[in-house]
């Protein structure tokens, strides 16, 4: 059963010798799962800046094992032999080991390895997000009831440190919105659409040659993983579970050069956002090509950098910007929250977050897609006839859509494109009348729907059911 709103029925502290740790003086034992890209960077980090961190930590930090999958493999940073091991037992089941950090990736086995650790008392640093999307809660209730600290500051957003502003930094506020560019691979193939011109396909390929993009690159371009990145910045900003699969997510396949130069005509830009609100005490959460106004700081996000938007009651606006992944990046927030958990162990206490216990933190309902309000964009392509345009307005004003703005260009060509950017409006309402329009003799297709996001309430006035030119 959720616990009470706001009251943690978690343990308060630990112990030092809970863990292990004899002495101030001796370095804190760090248990590595993973030593690919990020695992590698967390080494790095170590033992380039060992000696800063040991300094304003007040004890060092020594990767006593780590877990690979050949020992023979070549490795981007070297460490003895005989830390290497490919038993993930020989690092669980070890005493002398303080802290566990995963960069595994994946759902299982890292699950099961995370749950092992938090069973056992062991702090756990990790940067998987789809093992935290999905499980969450199972995993705080296990670090509650075993009075062990979780730290996932890498799983978002790489370097920006938005999962401590959000859980610390707006502990005093309610956090109203929240809008993030939080996948780097699709901010660079939509910066190399508005800036060159190039069609999906091209910029896909242009992101793969330079390495952003995977040989597979459907979780980033269809929308998955920014989804899973979003599940836990809103089930954090709102304290309350997100399942991944409430969430409405659309990829960027469909966007085109001709809805880009039409956006920059109208004054916006488009990126992939993710986007959750609190409505009325219900969550807004959805993942989707979105029309941003060039005035925006979002808009001005290029490349593989990522942003997050937040507007809260007391603090009002903020926007966190930095590169969102790549392996310094990642192992720069893996070796905060490493040094974190082991201030904390020597503290003998527990991270705040931890403390509140989200595994009962009550569940809120997902709005459905269906009845979120926003603005659209909306281009069919019509035969250039008397008439069109007044019968596809009737059809947006009988269903409570108010149009702010038409544009129509290639008069005296066939089929022409028409672009309606509407005000605010329920997206069932924009569903029906484009029900309505779509089988009209003189509509060829609906051609695209991109929602428009300012950062703002919208347009409120719903006695709207007129069609403005």
């Amino acid at each position: 059963m959720p616990g009470t709103y706001g009251q943690s029925t978690c343990g308060q502290s630990m112990t030092r010798a809970a863990v292990g740790v004899e002495s101030v003086g001796n370095p804190l034992q760090v248990g590595l799962l993973g030593l690919g890209v990020v695992g590698s960077g967390l080494v790095r980090v170590l033992q380039e800046n060992g000696e800063i961190i040991g300094n304003r930590l007040g004890v060092g930090l020594e990767i006593r094992r780590a877990l690979v999958r050949s020992l023979d493999k070549p490795r981007m940073v070297s460490l003895p032999e005989e830390r290497l091991t490919t038993n993930p037992r020989d690092i669980l089941e070890d005493p002398d080991i303080d802290i566990i950090v995963e960069v595994m990736g994946g759902v299982e086995p890292a699950r099961e390895y995370i749950l092992a650790a938090l069973g056992r008392g062991r702090p756990v640093v990790t940067a998987n997000k789809a093992v935290l999307a999905q499980h969450g809660p199972e995993l705080f209730r296990a670090a509650c009831e075993h009075r062990a600290g979780l730290y996932f500051e890498a799983s978002v957003a790489a370097g920006i440190p938005v999962i401590r502003s959000i859980v610390d930094g707006l502990a005093a506020n309610q956090v109203q919105t929240l809008m993030g560019i939080i996948n780097g691979t699709t901010n660079y193939i939509l910066t190399r659409m508005v800036e060159d011109g190039t069609d999906f396909s091209v910029a896909l390929e242009q992101a793969q040659a330079a390495g952003y993009a995977e040989a597979d690159p459907s979780s980033d371009v269809d929308g998955w993983d920014a989804a899973y990145k979003l599940a836990i910045l809103a089930s954090l900003a709102f304290e309350t579970y997100i399942p991944v699969e409430s969430i409405h997510v659309e990829g960027i396949r469909r966007v085109t050069p001709v809805d880009i130069a039409y956006s920059r005509d109208l004054g916006f830009t488009i990126k992939l956002l993710a986007v959750a609100k609190n409505v009325n005490g219900s969550i807004e959460a959805r993942v989707h090509p979105t029309l941003v106004p060039q005035h925006h700081p979002l808009a001005a996000v290029r490349d593989v950098f990522n942003a997050i938007f937040i507007s809260a009651d007391a603090v009002g606006e903020l926007m966190f910007y930095g590169r969102g992944a790549g392996s310094l990046p990642t192992a720069s927030a893996v070796a905060a929250d490493l040094i974190e958990a082991a201030d904390d162990l020597l503290r003998g206490q527990l991270p705040l977050l931890v403390r509140r216990n989200p595994g009962e933190w009550p569940v809120k309902p997902v709005q459905p897609i269906t009845e979120t309000r926003t603005r659209f964009y909306i281009r069919l392509s019509v035969c250039d006839e008397p008439g069109v345009l007044a019968a596809m307005a009737a059809s947006f004003g009988r269903n409570g859509v108010s149009i702010e703005s038409v544009i129509q260009k290639s008069r005296g060509k066939s089929p022409v494109d028409v672009v309606f950017v509407t005000h605010d409006a329920r997206e069932a309402d924009v569903r029906q009348a484009l029900r309505e329009i779509e089988p009209l003799a003189a509509v060829h297709q609906v051609a695209s729907v991109i929602r428009v996001e300012d950062g703002t309430a919208g347009d409120k006035c719903e006695s709207g059911g007129s069609a403005r030119g």
